[in-house]
């Protein structure tokens, strides 16, 4: 089966499309055949906008992840306008933006507000998806961790912490939900190189050399890189994989 159509008559739903990562996701998915909603409390219509350019299907919708009503009401118009959703990634999450800091200078606010985001909101999306995954008896969920789960990166406490969380979220949510046949999976990218990253002063200079310098492919990474994986897990080609994590980071993390 061609790329174009190994995700055809399948509908996905992408949180953060709206830019980076996210909107990678989201027109890699619709290149794939998928139909795509592309969630965001940022304007995802021109990412919408570009996938309908290119012959695909979209849908974009203003959503926050931390709102369960509003989580509620993303499923409910996604179904409303593509009839079935099969594929769940939940990228929504604060990192780009983030100031690298010792953990006693986080302060409880920007925790909480972090925690939100990058946890609970993958499990208000997965609780709202699942209803409709179970009584298809069939469903995707790619969940998004980062690599530096693996190597305790320091210097971002709250950051790390969250996606040790989803890490283990996954391995949860996969042991409860495949007797519905849905299968739960994480992709943990490392440093990519997306717009708010590159933007971002924190990751330039030593620190971005640094890391390229512990990969075994010592160059930067881009959202394309993650696409393949992405495409991977949200296929038939992985039915019978659930409850893992795959690492994309050109080999700085092997576990």
């Amino acid at each position: 089966m061609s790329d174009a159509a190994k995700l055809q008559d399948r509908v996905a739903i992408v949180t953060g499309a709206a830019q980076g990562i996210g909107a990678q996701y989201a027109r890699a998915l619709a290149a794939a055949g998928a139909s795509v909603v592309l969630a965001d409390v940022l304007d995802a219509a021109p990412v919408a906008a570009q996938i309908a350019a290119a012959g695909g299907r979209s849908l974009a919708l203003k959503v926050d992840v931390t709102d369960a009503t509003s989580v509620r009401a993303m499923v409910e118009q996604t179904l409303a306008r593509f009839g079935s959703l099969h594929i769940l990634v939940t990228n929504a999450a604060l990192f780009g933006n983030l100031a690298l800091k010792p953990f006693e200078e986080i302060d409880s606010a920007e925790w909480d507000r972090l925690m939100a985001v990058n946890v609970r909101g993958v499990f208000e999306c997965v609780k709202a998806a699942l209803p409709e995954m179970r009584r298809r008896g069939y469903g995707k969920i790619i969940n998004i961790a980062s690599g530096t789960v693996f190597k305790g990166t320091p210097m971002m406490l709250h950051y790390v912490t969250s996606k040790g969380a989803i890490v283990a979220m996954t391995r949860c949510l996969a042991r409860e939900l495949g007797d519905s046949g849905i299968r739960v999976n994480t992709l943990a990218p490392g440093l990519v190189m997306s717009e708010n990253v590159s933007a971002n002063p924190a990751w330039k200079g030593a620190v971005l050399q640094n890391n390229i310098g512990s990969r075994a492919i010592k160059r930067e990474a881009t959202p394309e890189d993650l696409v393949g994986t992405l495409i991977f897990l949200s296929s038939a080609d992985s039915d019978f994989i659930t409850g893992q994590v795959v690492v994309v980071d050109g080999g700085s993390v092997m576990h």
